[in-house]
């Protein structure tokens, strides 16, 4: 069986065909429109277009998968609100079933993320799976037991918004001291720059040339070459990140817990330190089976496969 996943954000509308191992055949990207009607009608010309460039037609595809950012309710297939394109309760699966003609599956797109590195990614092969992406903010979902979770309500597994510090940083949300304002990779920039305003002779100064330059490589980079104020800034994060994750774990204890997101190219300068604070915190540490702990290994492909292989796994 074939299956077709989009993946819909706020700058790209990406759609792909996949078989049932979640490999991809055929992918196409093109840029988000704005408009209800004009996004639906761009989701089904790249859907056209993936099918195309798998070489098949649609009638060989069983189903399509959407992964959308914002509130979203699977069963109803509605999009209740996305702020970045201002939707408001839209119908999105049957407006896309109009369209291509075919049973059409909704979830929101960290869900869909998390399914597709259980399903083919860092998770394959696996019972449980909890993902943690480290992006502009904190997105999280899981697979217990084959199963992905959503909550009852569908709002389910929003780990961003566990808090980590009470009473700590202002969150986006309206609570304080929430993972995300933490651990993100935005925190992660707002907190450098911090550090640079405090110590004007950081190599932070000269690697970023600026305040405003600051990426999430930035501190990593001056970190390793010995900066001491960047170092402070890695030590804080990943006392943080490893915090959360050990809290996850304690949660869920799934088989596998991967990151994901920018700071997760840091690879084992990251994910070796969190390992070392989720040995120690673990509540299960003496037990024979652990969760393990790895990098997500589908990059932006997690949300479109899992997007896909949603009518396998619900």
């Amino acid at each position: 069986m074939k299956y077709l996943g989009i993946d819909l954000g706020g700058t790209n509308v990406a759609a792909a065909v996949v078989d049932e191992e979640g490999a991809v055949l055929g992918k196409v990207s093109l840029p988000t429109p704005r408009g209800v009607e004009a996004v639906a009608d761009q989701m089904a010309a790249a859907s056209r277009a993936a099918v195309e460039a798998a070489g098949l037609s649609m009638d060989d595809i069983a189903s399509v998968g959407i992964g959308s950012p914002g509130a979203i309710d699977p069963e109803n297939g509605v999009v209740k609100f996305w702020s970045n394109l201002d939707f408001r309760n839209v119908p999105l699966a049957e407006m896309m079933s109009r369209r291509l003609g075919k049973e059409i599956y909704l979830e929101n797109d960290a869900n869909a993320a998390a399914l597709g590195e259980y399903a083919a990614g860092a998770g394959k092969g696996s019972q449980s799976l909890v993902l943690v992406t480290l992006g502009t903010g904190v997105g999280s979902g899981a697979v217990l037991n084959g199963k992905l979770y959503t909550g009852f309500n569908y709002a389910g597994m929003e780990a961003g918004h566990m808090v980590i510090e009470h009473g700590g940083r202002p969150c986006t949300c309206g609570r304080r001291g929430c993972f995300e304002a933490y651990c993100s990779a935005t925190a992660l920039i707002k907190r450098t720059r911090e550090v640079m305003e405090e110590d004007p002779n950081s190599l932070l100064w000269k690697l970023a040339g600026s305040p405003e330059e600051v990426n999430g490589r930035t501190p990593f980079d001056a970190a390793a070459q010995g900066d001491a104020a960047a170092g402070r800034v890695i030590d804080e994060y990943v006392d943080y990140l490893g915090c959360g994750i050990a809290s996850l774990v304690n949660l869920f204890q799934p088989e596998v817990v991967c990151i994901g997101g920018g700071p997760s190219a840091q690879g084992e300068t990251l994910m070796a330190p969190v390992r070392y604070i989720l040995n120690r915190e673990d509540y299960a540490r003496n037990n024979l089976h652990r969760t393990r702990l790895v990098r997500a290994s589908l990059g932006n492909d997690a949300g479109i496969i899992g997007a896909a292989l949603l009518p396998l796994f619900r």
